[in-house]
């Protein structure tokens, strides 16, 4: 009996079962231990934006520092090809090849030599170096340069050290592999954003990205005059001492508190323990300054938004692609485990204390104005905190039903490896949604189900949201009504028919997000999501169409083919809906440009001016062909 539940192993665990990779291998065979996801270049934090990063990290470092106040940036678009110069110390020339394709070999480990560096794990330019399929670096010193060239990781040629006349620092140039990211694309408005938030962080550097020159005189006040949406209750409070930054003020409309922060430079999109500290310090110093025990923090914060950066020693991040801090101390324990430096916690609120506090007693009519606002908060509160309660009970009882959200295992707000990939399907009806949540991947894809045509909330107030079932039931399956840190899904993607009713759902949903969660569309969440217009087959071969372009290069190439226009997605079944929805699925991120008018451009495309709006609509009207007129 014993031997007929006993199992033949398939794969035997021997000597051979062991195997050590080089570097570059494992980098190449994990990427996503090193970068994150991998991605095609639609969302902000794809792999090849990461490469980028990494560079410019170095870069910044060597500026942070005291050498070099110029980094020079160029992307090719149609080679896929960046390099990246700065005009720093340059590598030292003997450990040059060892410092881009060695791990743990680095200078970031001497905290003498990087005082408050971001990279400190000796990764940043060996995954570079490893996931590209041409990696060049040049190290200029005092007269002296070296240059070397990788091929997936694998040195091709090194120049040894050699006379040069170039001015000091490093080049990187780098094209990332094919192989690995697929057929990708360089988004400019991500890189550029990047570029201007280097700047904002470290006033001094100018950076040259395609010859246009990027420079901030201000820091985070220009930040945050930059990225606000509409103007401020009150002055930009500026604050900044030692390794301390922030700028903040209040705003109408806003949902919750937003932040853009920032640990030595990098963006913690995700914040962490700093950002924490002061959204806690922050409410401390307001009750204390007005006296008021029964003021409550969510009052004190609602409407604010703020550009924070902290600079500590050898920070601890949460990931290797660091956008959420884990450090508690302004500096790592001794060798002894024990902690000479503050908590940052208490760091973040001595400074606020002593600023914020004396800033409020000086400048009157602001502190007049914090406090008005922080009473219309707490009565807006208390006024729909009983619509609020009905809401979530039916938000969660819709949930139990299954009946408009189709969840997936994994999300955003976990630490599972996959949470990058967590996305969320917005589409119309349940034929669509029932393609997509038959050919999804359970894992990391949800479905929401909208019944017909959104409300149109372009005049509306947020009380209103709560009383509308299908919008009361998106904003809770999101998880996105006290703002982003519970955020759900990575990736929100409306999924919409390619007709006229199809782009009406589609502009009421993003005028939702843009009304009521601007951040969320701000930080490069939502998408659109592009599938087929047109299919084109034979018996030997099948062509999907996204454009009439495409469809007459198939018809071009197919022999006797047979052609389907697709009207909406639910005609699509599901077995080729996975083609669609899979790692390779074509998305259209939504991007808010800093002087985007999201009020204006709203109330002008989705307000009551219904003749001006047809009035511009005939002025602008393009006609292709006019045969298609006379049918």
């Amino acid at each position: 009996m014993a031997d007929e539940i006993i199992s033949t192993p398939q794969h035997e665990y021997t000597d051979e079962s062991i195997v050590h990779l080089e570097d570059m291998e494992h980098i190449r065979l994990r990427p996503g231990m090193y970068i994150g996801k991998l991605g095609d270049g639609s969302s902000h934090d794809d792999g090849i934006y990461v490469l980028i990063k990494e560079v410019i990290d170095n870069a910044i470092d060597e500026f942070s520092s005291g050498y070099g106040k110029r980094i020079d940036i160029k992307i090719n678009f149609g080679e896929k090809r960046v390099s990246i110069r700065d005009y720093g110390r340059g590598i030292p020339l003997g450990k040059m090849v060892e410092a881009v394709s060695k791990l743990n070999t680095g200078a970031k480990y001497d905290s003498k030599v990087f005082q408050k560096s971001v990279g400190l794990n000796g990764v940043g330019t060996k995954a570079v170096n490893a996931l590209s399929s041409y990696f060049k670096v040049q190290a200029v010193r005092d007269g002296k340069c070296r240059i070397a060239e990788f091929e997936k990781g694998k040195l091709a040629t090194d120049s040894d050290i050699i006379d040069c006349t170039e001015e000091n620092g490093t080049y990187v140039e780098f094209v990332p592999d094919a192989q690995l990211f697929g057929n990708y694309h360089f988004i400019s408005e991500y890189v550029e954003k990047r570029v201007w938030n280097y700047c904002y962080l470290n006033r001094g550097l100018t950076i040259y990205y395609n010859d246009k020159r990027y420079y901030s005189k201000n820091g985070l006040l220009d930040l945050l005059q930059h990225n606000m949406e509409g103007d401020g209750l009150y002055p930009i409070i500026h604050i900044k001492e030692d390794d301390f930054e922030a700028a903040f003020t209040h705003v109408n409309g806003q949902s919750s508190d937003y932040y853009y922060s920032f640990v030595n430079g990098q963006h913690t999109t995700e914040g962490g323990t700093h950002q924490s500290a002061f959204r806690e310090g922050y409410a401390r110093v307001v009750k204390e300054f007005y006296n008021k025990k029964e003021y409550v923090p969510e009052d004190i914060r609602q409407g604010l938004v703020c550009a924070l950066c902290v600079r500590i020693q050898e920070p601890v991040f949460e990931a290797q692609t660091k956008t959420k801090l884990g450090s508690t101390h302004m500096a790592p324990p001794d060798k002894d485990g024990n902690y000479d430096s503050p908590l940052l916690k208490t760091y973040v609120y001595d400074v606020l204390k002593r600023n914020l506090d004396n800033y409020l007693h000086i400048n009157g009519e602001t502190a007049e104005i914090l406090q008005q606002k922080i009473l219309q908060n707490e009565k807006e509160r208390k006024q729909i905190a009983g619509i609020k309660k009905v809401a979530r009970e039916a938000s969660k009882r819709a949930s139990l039903n299954n009946s408009k959200l189709r969840d997936c295992h994994v999300h955003y707000n976990s630490n599972h490896a996959r949470r990058l990939e967590s996305t969320i399907f917005i589409t119309e009806g349940l034929s669509a949604s029932g393609s997509i949540t038959k050919s999804r991947d359970v894992e990391t894809q949800a479905v929401f189900s909208l019944r017909g045509k959104p409300y149109n909330t372009v005049s509306s107030e947020k009380i209103e949201v709560y009383k509308h079932d299908e919008l009361n039931l998106l904003h809770n399956a999101l998880d996105i009504d006290d703002g982003l840190e519970n955020l759900r899904y990575n990736n929100v993607v409306i999924a919409t028919d390619a007709d006229v009713d199809g782009m009406h759902i589609r502009l009421l949903l993003l005028t939702f997000f843009l009304r009521f969660y601007p951040e969320l569309v701000r930080t490069g969440h939502v998408y659109i999501l592009q599938t087929p217009l047109f299919r084109v087959r034979n018996k030997k071969v099948t062509h999907y169409c996204y454009s009439d372009e495409e469809r007459i290069a198939a018809i071009a190439s197919t022999p006797h083919a047979e052609i389907t226009r697709f009207k909406g997605l639910g005609e699509i079944s599901p077995d080729e809906f996975k083609g669609f929805i899979n790692q390779d699925m074509r998305l259209d991120p939504v991007l808010l440009h800093k002087d985007f008018d999201i009020k204006g451009v709203l109330n002008f495309y989705m307000g009551n001016n219904t003749t001006e709006r047809r009035d511009f609509i005939m002025q602008n009207l393009r006609i292709e062909d006019d045969s298609e007129i006379a049918m």
